[in-house]
């Protein structure tokens, strides 16, 4: 249908679904308690997580200490 009939166009041959994939990134957090840093890839999300709750507790909630 045309797009001013609220289609996607008349000229189209293919539609492919758009996808979606996190903001990762990969960062070096200092973890206090331990007293060393760790390297993790995180998503952006989860970066103002860590800053707000602190990296020990963050990571620990998340699994990713054994400690």
């Amino acid at each position: 249908m045309a797009k001013k009939k609220g289609g996607v166009g008349r000229h189209v041959t293919k539609n492919v679904p758009r996808t979606f994939s996190p903001n990762l990134q990969e960062h070096r957090v200092w973890i206090p308690e331990l007293r060393r840093y760790m390297r993790i890839k995180v998503t952006a999300r989860a970066l103002k997580t860590l800053n707000k709750n602190g990296a020990f507790a963050t990571l620990k909630k998340a699994g990713l200490l054994a400690a």
